[in-house]
């Protein structure tokens, strides 16, 4: 069990001293004014901009599509529907049970409150989505319960079960529940939960489900799922940049955690996303399918990956290119009718857009 160091109380009665606190420190503060760090007021601002509703998305369109796709590739949709049916739930308890409570500005919290409104229209978009490509009621129900009863899925939500178990001390995970961040350890413990979901989860995991899609808009196909990925996809590229801008508040708050052991936790926790994703890339494509296939994927993954890790600061690892050239599209900052019938670079009363960071 971790314990409270001297160290941990030197750090901690610094900063109390010098009047110094720290996003991390313990507490749930609530006033706005002063506000400490604006940033993350701005960034809910950006993310207000961004409104859309599951209702304009139409999926019915993709009906024709799905009749004309191989039996291999619709293997691959039905897997990667039913995927998309948890993993944003996923990411939304975690966001409540971890990292609301512990991320002590309410700058911060708008925020958070803001990204879990997000979290819900996605699954609702996925619901939908299943509601629509799925019209058998038992096949639907199998989708649903695919954490359950699909091992590539099951091995993916156990890797984010773990990251979740490690700061709330669940049954099994060998750790007790943290619930105030007093020692260095019960910090370190949070930002590894923090950038799991991250850079793993968001930056790893659905950037995967989303190569998946865009490959089948780069032929033409799909429209209405590619419609509203585009928009999940702006949301999730916002939610990690958000994540990453507490990283690094965190990191000119409080540097002795960033040490060698803790770049070392990383990587290990990036290699185990990796293969986590890979098990499932053999799922969906099997002996390969023109244009997709695991190797391809492996590549992709391990790019991903890397940009993951030198936008944490750390070393690369993989030294893979993208070798999806239709995944660059996703660079521009206005993704606009290339294969799709709308613009997706919504915004509600406000002129400009909100930049992808290069990430793809």
């Amino acid at each position: 069990m971790p314990v409270t160091t001297t160290a941990d109380h030197a750090t901690t009665d610094a900063r109390e001293e010098t009047g110094r606190r720290s996003l991390l420190d313990p507490g749930f503060e609530l006033t706005l004014r002063p506000m400490r760090y604006p940033h993350f007021y701005e960034r809910y601002r950006d993310a207000i901009k961004n409104t859309w509703t599951v209702e304009e998305v139409d999926l019915h369109s993709d009906l024709e599509d799905l009749a004309r796709l191989s039996p291999g590739e619709q293997h691959l949709i039905s897997r990667l529907v039913a995927f998309f049916a948890t993993g944003d739930s996923i990411v939304a308890n975690n966001l409540v049970l971890s990292l609301y409570k512990h991320i002590n500005s309410p700058e911060a919290r708008l925020y958070l409150s803001r990204q879990l409104f997000e979290e819900a229209v996605h699954v609702q978009f996925y619901l939908t989505l299943l509601d629509t490509y799925l019209p058998d009621h038992d096949e639907r129900v199998r989708a649903f319960a695919a954490v359950e009863n699909i091992p590539s899925i099951r091995a993916k939500a156990q890797f984010c079960f773990r990251w979740m178990a490690a700061l709330e001390g669940e049954e099994g995970s060998g750790s007790r529940p943290v619930e105030r961040l007093e020692s260095r350890e019960d910090r370190r413990r949070f930002l590894l939960n923090l950038i799991c979901f991250a850079a793993c989860i968001e930056g790893l995991f659905f950037y995967g489900a989303f190569a998946y899609v865009y490959w089948f808009r780069s032929r033409g196909l799909l429209h209405g799922l590619a419609t509203g990925t585009n928009w999940v996809f702006r949301d999730e590229s916002m939610h990690m940049s958000f994540a990453f801008d507490v990283v690094d508040t965190v990191r000119e708050e409080e540097p002795e955690l960033f040490d060698e052991e803790l770049e070392k936790e990383v990587v290990l926790m990036l290699d185990d996303a990796v293969a986590a994703e890979l098990q499932f890339a053999e799922d969906l494509c099997g002996d390969g399918l023109p244009g997709m296939n695991t190797e391809s994927m492996r590549a992709y993954l391990e790019a991903v990956a890397d940009q993951r890790l030198a936008r944490l600061g750390f070393a690369t690892r993989y030294g893979a290119q993208n070798p999806f050239s239709f995944m660059e599209l996703q660079n521009v900052d206005e993704l606009t009718n290339f294969f799709e019938r709308r613009v997706s670079a919504y915004q509600v009363a406000v002129e400009g857009s909100v930049s992808l960071d290069d990430d793809f």
